[in-house]
């Protein structure tokens, strides 16, 4: 496994929740992070801004370079990524976490809200691996993450919120296409969604306790083996976290659980469950390897 030391990694949605998770598993090694939300100001249920974000990159030994952007926007992503490559050379990694949110049926879904959907999520994405192509190009092992699931056609993950499944597979369309456009010239474009709910603001929203969610941990540690995998070798793959992580040799994801009571809710878009995944890997463990 490689290192992100010296990479500058661009995190769109970076102030909270996952994207600031990432940030920090980056940081560790002593990557630059680049810090695009609109969070500039506290608010008052919701903690963190780019700025105290910033302050926690730097405290886990990264440098950092935080950026009020609103992704529906060309020329505020593009003003961003012009500061990243002023103050650190260029741009290695993109992260695109911005996400928005609404779990709504047809008739409840209003226009706005659908808009706002598939500006940030779909167009969002779009637009700012349009705006850091040219930069990751450039660079040795160039990576393009997106936060969305597999493509999973089910009608079951559409019926309930279709204006939202639209908007966030339109990330993971960039995957299936961006992939195949730029696989020869070693941009690798890889997707990472959570088989279990997360705890972050957006889950708490929705209703979802922290008994039933795993820590954001999960995400930034899938994501770290992603983003340090040859970008030649690895790309065009819709990852789910904790098997990513038993692809690696991790086995147990208890100190992954926000508490030990209750059951964990399973995640949309993903055709097995939790427990078939825990049964998969426990039949595995107690297979014997063959010696051949």
């Amino acid at each position: 496994m490689g290192t992100l030391k010296g990479k500058t990694v661009f995190i769109t949605g970076g102030s909270r929740g996952i994207g600031r998770a990432i940030a920090l598993r980056a940081a560790r090694d002593g990557a630059n992070i680049v810090i695009a939300a609109k969070t500039a100001s506290a608010h008052p249920k919701l903690p963190g801004t780019i700025y105290t974000v910033a302050d926690e990159v730097r405290q886990a030994g990264g440098q950092a370079l935080a950026c009020v952007v609103d992704i529906r926007f060309e020329d505020q992503i593009q003003e961003a990524v012009q500061k990243a490559v002023n103050m650190f050379g260029g741009i290695d990694i993109l992260v695109n976490n911005a996400s928005a949110i609404s779990l709504t049926g047809t008739l409840e879904t209003t226009m706005k809200k659908y808009d706002l959907m598939d500006s940030i999520n779909a167009r969002g994405t779009f637009l700012c691996s349009k705006i850091c192509l040219p930069y990751l190009l450039k660079s040795e092992n160039p990576h393009i993450l997106n936060i969305s699931p597999p493509l999973n056609m089910r009608p079951l993950f559409f019926e309930a919120h279709c204006a939202y499944t639209m908007a966030k597979y339109g990330m993971s369309l960039c995957v299936l296409g961006m992939a195949a456009e730029f696989e020869e010239q070693g941009v690798a474009v890889n997707a990472l969604w959570p088989r279990t709910a997360i705890w972050t603001a957006a889950t708490k929203e929705n209703g979802i306790s922290a008994s039933q969610c795993r820590k954001v941990d999960i995400m930034s540690d899938a994501a770290y083996i992603i983003l340090t995998r040859p970008s030649r070798k690895f790309t065009g793959n819709f990852c789910v976290d904790d098997d990513l992580l038993y692809s690696e040799g991790v086995t147990n994801f208890d100190k992954y659980r926000i508490s030990s009571d209750g059951a964990l809710a399973m995640d949309f878009f993903l055709n097995e469950t939790l427990d078939d995944f825990t049964e998969r890997i426990a039949r595995e463990q107690s297979t014997p390897k063959s010696k051949i």
